[in-house]
């Protein structure tokens, strides 16, 4: 049977126009830099589609509930980001700034995991004596750990024999032949992952994959690629700092506001269970525009100091800087300050930073950002033992928040002496009262009178 031929062609991602070769701009719609190469394969002949096997609706009722297995990868919190363990045969996507830990961790998950299955080290930017200098600095000493030098994605299917994990690294770093661009384009990249998920769900095998980022922070390359992987991860932090934050952004089988503490040493990564240490600091109480509040990530509840700097603006336009906190947000928090509570703070810089680099997206925190702005406003420190948490409405209401019964639990195990929430979750959090001062507030304005007497 004569083997068919795929060619290739260039495909607009604005317009969806092609092209036998490859333009600086797109004649159809005229933006530039769009053209994408992309494999073109011809059709199968009407006799070998219509023997293919159809797939046939069933009802949903009548299908089959598959159970997942994980693996424990040896890192307590690595396991929870990912919801309980690795599952057999996903693609988990790890991204992250460049050496920010993110070969160092799947370096140590591998050898952990080499102790019980045969693990693949698929390395396209290191090589094979690098990955054992890494490995003998952490004192590794995996036992059927196999690494190969390799850039050609084509080969790997050769090296898959009895392997039950493999460490692809970098998704960005290689290439498949069927393609005459460079390795890291975006047909590279889309091509190569789709290789790669074709394997992992035919053979179960766990691809554990390094993706590069851009400057703005999100995963180099197409889109798709998140789409493709069952699991995107986000490896963050300052490599000045020890602390890194391992962030689940996709999961499809488990929860995506989970998120993992690491603290970076000489002998690898370790995991963080004390977060008293990265999100609170030791002079909190001292000094005015601090305030705490206990926010839920996932599954788990950690309290978070959230620190506040408001100055005199040089300039006719006031700057608003958040860093982990959504800048819409504040704006609308200073908002409701200025109008419903009389704070002045139009003329002024306004500056927001979450301890420890965790980003706050819920609405919980709205309440303890407005707090640690009127401490800032007064020149009033708020008491180190005390926690505030609701969602604040535009009115100046502070409503009802998920999760109450758990944050107050965490604020009486952290020893704190008084917490402020929102007054229609008082019923629930009853039990607390002969543990914890609770103190229920419906308007911002009352919180306010309650903490600057």
């Amino acid at each position: 049977m004569a083997k068919t031929k795929t060619t290739t062609e260039f495909v607009c991602s604005e317009c969806g126009a092609t092209s036998s070769r490859w333009l600086g701009r797109c004649p159809s719609c005229g933006k530039f830099n769009t053209m994408v190469e992309e494999i073109v394969k011809p059709a199968a002949p009407a006799s070998a589609r219509t023997a293919q096997t159809v797939a046939r609706a069933q009802k949903l009722a009548d299908v089959t509930k598959e159970n997942y297995s994980r693996t424990p990868s040896g890192i307590s919190e690595f396991d929870t980001v990912l919801g309980g363990g690795i599952v057999t045969g996903s693609l988990v996507l790890i991204g992250g700034d460049p050496g920010i830990g993110k070969s160092t961790l799947l370096t140590q998950i591998a050898s952990h995991l080499s102790k019980e299955s045969k693990v693949l080290y698929f390395s396209a930017e290191e090589s094979c004596s690098q990955v054992k200098l890494r490995a003998d600095r952490l004192r590794l000493n995996p036992d059927n750990l196999y690494i190969v030098n390799e850039t050609c994605i084509d080969n790997l299917d050769g090296e898959l024999d009895g392997v039950k994990f493999c460490v692809i690294d970098s998704i960005q770093a290689v290439y498949t032949e069927e393609l005459s661009s460079s390795s890291g384009s975006v047909g590279q990249v889309r091509e190569c992952a789709a290789k790669l998920m074709r394997i992992a769900k035919s053979r179960g095998i766990t691809f554990f994959i390094v993706g590069h980022v851009t400057k703005e922070g999100a995963l180099a390359g197409p889109k798709v690629l998140e789409h493709i992987m069952d699991t995107v991860l986000y490896f963050e932090g300052e490599n000045q700092e020890n602390f890194r934050i391992l962030r689940a952004v996709k999961n499809r089988f488990g929860n995506v506001q989970e998120v993992g503490v690491f603290e970076m040493t000489g002998e690898g990564i370790i995991p963080v269970t004390d977060y008293s240490g990265v999100f609170l600091s030791e002079s909190r109480g001292e000094e005015p525009g601090s305030a705490v509040t206990p926010a839920q990530t996932g599954a788990r509840c950690m309290n978070v100091e959230i620190q506040t700097l408001i100055s005199k603006t040089p300039f006719g336009m006031p700057r608003r800087m958040p860093l982990g906190v959504d800048y819409n947000k504040l704006v609308l928090l200073i908002a409701v300050l200025e109008k419903r509570c009389g704070l002045n703070l139009g003329s002024s810089d306004i500056y927001v930073n979450a301890m420890g680099g965790i980003k706050l997206g819920e609405p919980s925190c709205d309440l303890a950002v407005c707090a640690a702005l009127a401490s800032a406003y007064f020149g009033q420190p708020i008491d180190k033992y005390v926690a505030v948490f609701g969602e604040v409405g535009l009115t100046g209401e502070v409503r009802a928040v998920s999760y109450c019964e758990k944050r107050v639990s965490e604020c009486v195990k952290m020893g704190f002496k008084k917490v402020l929430l929102p007054a229609k979750n008082m019923k629930s959090v009853a039990k607390y009262a002969d543990k914890i001062s609770i103190v229920p507030i419906l308007y911002v304005n009352t919180m306010i009178k309650n903490l600057f007497k």
